[in-house]
């Protein structure tokens, strides 16, 4: 019979994570935000915008948006894709959050450290906007000063936490988008609701035992449901706690906190980062997704971009691609073969047979109409992966891999995938590409005077007297 062991997770005596969160929270003003973070936060509002709209076409959102219309409650906030409706706080993060996961095309937060793998810690945007954006309507409306401090805050939050955790909570199995995005988006909603004290301190202890994501759900509505879930557990752990409902203090500390009981613990020596004395937004950055799908694939598809490009490779003549790859790519995108959009999302051989076959991969790409479609069910099926043991032996701290194109005559087309990623930090797409992609997320359903006014308002959203306008410009 297995015995039940009683030990705990390795964790330091003494931590003050939580506490020293909730200080931050309390005592950080817009004026301490650097101007760099800034303007990566308006990069990352007008990429989340765009992603806002585009998810309103998904049918999982259509489904979240008629289960609102139906349960109804007080008008608090706009819900998306509801005509104007307007519904509880939590229930309109809940989808507008959902929406901007849908597509698996937001921002990821950056490690440099080693231990990580590169591309799984957080989406480290849409949490923390969402929660603002809805809680800053229930209150009547912010400014934008006030909107991007909330957003800020909650994006540094919820970055230092999933950088400071050991990576066991990621490869175990949890979506930290969804764990530790309810964090962000508690930050974010408790710095405009103004929490501090007793409360604000509480408040963490509900959020920790809110948050939740498993890996398993990959691939399907679920998935981006995970971080409308943590949009909306994040506004709500701060409304309870400003109703004086309690928890724990000290959540994310000790051998029952969060992070002990999630991850195995945290690495002692970050701590040392503090938050907000260096802006995790900035340092060490966020990458903006090209491709509306995981970022694990993106290297392996520009390169696939490359290789048909430059060789002027036809669909009609690729007999085989073989892909070599480590596990930090080939265990989580893990669909053979893609029977829809979400399934595409997770699958090598779905992402380079949209390049073989269109030399390109947006969101009309993913779609299902076009992944169940002959020309991809048979593009999919010359399409291999093999694990390789060179490439695991480089480790994870970049995304690795390579391509072999077999031609029907016998030639091949071959090369390595550029480890500076395009997206991140040391490779980083230009304000107009941030700003082109927002409009190929809003094709066919804003019109370009509507998609002119959504990029407007952002870059100017720190002087807007009501910054929560910007919902009003969305469906």
């Amino acid at each position: 019979m297995a015995m039940i062991s009683n030990e705990f997770a390795q964790v330091p005596e003494g931590t003050t994570i939580t506490e020293d969160a909730a200080r931050f929270i309390e005592t950080v003003q817009y004026d301490d935000i650097p101007a760099e973070a800034i303007r990566v936060g308006q990069r990352c509002m007008i990429d989340a915008a765009g992603l806002y709209v585009a998810g309103s076409e998904e049918h999982s959102v259509h489904i979240l948006i008629e289960d609102a219309r139906e349960t109804g409650g007080r008008g608090d906030a706009r819900l998306l894709g509801g005509g104007g409706l307007k519904v509880p706080v939590a229930m309109a993060a809940r989808i507008l959050g959902t929406a901007g996961h849908a597509h698996d095309w937001d921002d990821t937060q950056v490690s440099v450290d080693p231990a990580h793998v590169y591309g799984l810690l957080t989406h480290p945007t849409i949490p923390p906007l969402t929660a603002a954006l809805c809680v800053g309507q229930m209150l009547g409306g912010v400014d934008g000063r006030a909107l991007m401090l909330a957003f800020q805050t909650g994006v540094e939050v919820e970055s230092k936490i999933s950088e400071w955790m050991l990576p066991q909570h990621y490869l175990s199995g949890k979506h930290s988008s969804g764990t530790v995005g309810t964090f962000g988006a508690f930050a974010a909603a408790a710095k405009l609701l103004g929490l501090k004290g007793e409360a604000l301190r509480a408040g963490f202890g509900i959020a920790a035992s809110l948050a939740a994501g498993i890996r398993c759900n990959f691939g399907t509505m679920t998935k981006p449901l995970h971080v409308g879930r943590a949009s909306e557990n994040g506004v709500t752990a701060a409304l309870l706690a400003q109703r004086g409902f309690s928890a724990d203090p000290t959540a994310l500390d000790g051998p029952w906190g969060f992070m002990a009981v999630t991850a195995g613990g945290f690495t002692p020596e970050k701590l040392e980062q503090g938050f907000g004395r260096t802006w995790s937004i900035i340092d060490p950055g966020v990458s903006i997704k090209p491709y509306p799908c995981g970022i694990l694939t993106h290297p392996t598809m520009d390169l696939m971009l490359r290789l048909v490009t430059e060789a002027d490779v036809k669909p009609e003549e690729i007999n085989t691609i073989t892909i070599h790859a480590g596990t930090n790519i080939l265990k989580p995108i893990r669909y053979p073969i893609a029977a829809n959009h979400l399934q595409a999302k997770f699958s090598l051989p779905a992402e380079v047979s949209m390049i073989a076959l269109r030399r390109q991969a947006g969101k009309v790409e993913f779609s299902d109409d076009f992944v169940a479609g002959d020309a991809m069910q048979d593009m999919q099926r010359r399409v291999r992966t093999e694990f390789d043991p060179a490439i695991e032996a480089m480790g994870f701290d970049k995304v690795r891999s390579r391509i072999a194109i077999r031609r029907h005559d016998g030639s091949v087309v071959e090369g390595w995938a550029d480890e500076r990623y395009r997206g991140g930090p040391d490779n980083p797409m230009t304000d107009a590409e941030v700003e082109e992609k927002l409009r190929s997320c809003c094709a066919g359903v804003l019109d370009r005077a509507a998609q002119d006014q959504l990029i407007s308002f952002v870059w100017a959203i720190t002087e807007s007297a009501d910054a929560t306008q910007l919902a009003a410009l969305l469906p």
